[in-house]
């Protein structure tokens, strides 16, 4: 009976864990990019510069998408928001919005609308991005202190005998062995980086652009995972992590080092 509480107290846990959603003030960077997609340049009429300016008052580690991310950022590409100014404007008036945006694109936070009537579009834009920015008073940048890490070792919980008044006839799963673990992987590319985020089921595996490159299903065999959407498995190899798939009738074999 013990070891059934510790097992339910280490799943509910994760749970937890994994359903708490940060928010806007939770994410200690946001990334600005040098141009907005309604502009023709690059930080044209200071527009880049300023929100980038603006939002450091709100206590966060704001950088422009040209420079060097810090590494927490690189490590992790969902510690940051990416800022998004749009526009909304009207013949008469320049009229912006301040959304900021996840590693999946979900807007978590969207300001009020910003509006100037000046003539000029330098101070039309400038004034607009300032005017949409006083609305984000209300967001200021909070650390996540108090967070609960529970790490399971999906292993060591298997080993746990659990108690059970059913009689029937145990069945005994087959070890996944994989043969021939040090032979060279035929039509391997490059090794690359990529990040996993938890979900219901299993992973989300994503890169540094952020994009999601696998969906990743849990199994009951250490170290081995279903590829959602694609025939084949995701596999540890040594240091590395294996995807085999096929594409086109022909096995594909990928190589990542993967960060959970």
């Amino acid at each position: 009976m013990k070891n059934t509480l510790i097992i339910i107290f280490l799943i509910a846990s994760n749970f937890l864990t994994f359903g708490q959603e940060k928010k806007a003030s939770n994410y200690k960077f946001i990334i600005v990019p040098e141009q907005f997609s309604f502009l023709k340049e690059k930080d044209q009429y200071k527009t880049s510069s300023l929100t980038k300016f603006l939002l450091k008052k709100n206590g966060f580690t704001v950088i422009l998408d040209s420079e060097e991310y810090p590494a927490e950022l690189k490590s992790n590409p969902c510690n940051g928001l990416n800022a998004v100014v749009v526009d909304k404007s009207s013949m008469f008036k320049t009229q912006f919005v301040i959304e900021l945006k996840d590693c999946f694109n979900k807007v978590i936070y969207t300001s009020e609308e910003g509006v100037s009537r000046e003539k000029v579009y330098k101070k039309s834009y400038q004034e607009a991005i300032r005017n949409a920015h006083e609305s984000m008073i209300d967001l200021q940048y909070e650390a996540l202190t108090n967070e609960a890490v529970v790490t399971t070792k999906i292993d060591e919980v298997a080993e746990a005998p659990l108690e059970t008044k059913n009689t029937a006839t145990p069945i005994v799963a087959t070890p996944f062995v994989l043969k021939d673990s040090k032979a060279p992987l035929k039509n391997a590319a490059a090794i690359k980086n990529l990040y996993a985020q938890p979900n219901e089921n299993g992973f989300q595996l994503i890169n540094l652009k952020p994009e999601v490159v696998f969906l990743i299903l849990n199994t009951n065999i250490k170290n081995v995972f279903i590829l959602k959407n694609k025939n084949g498995i995701l596999y540890k190899k040594e240091a590395n992590w294996v995807a085999e798939f096929y594409e086109n009738g022909q096995l594909i074999e990928k190589i990542y080092q993967i960060k959970f």
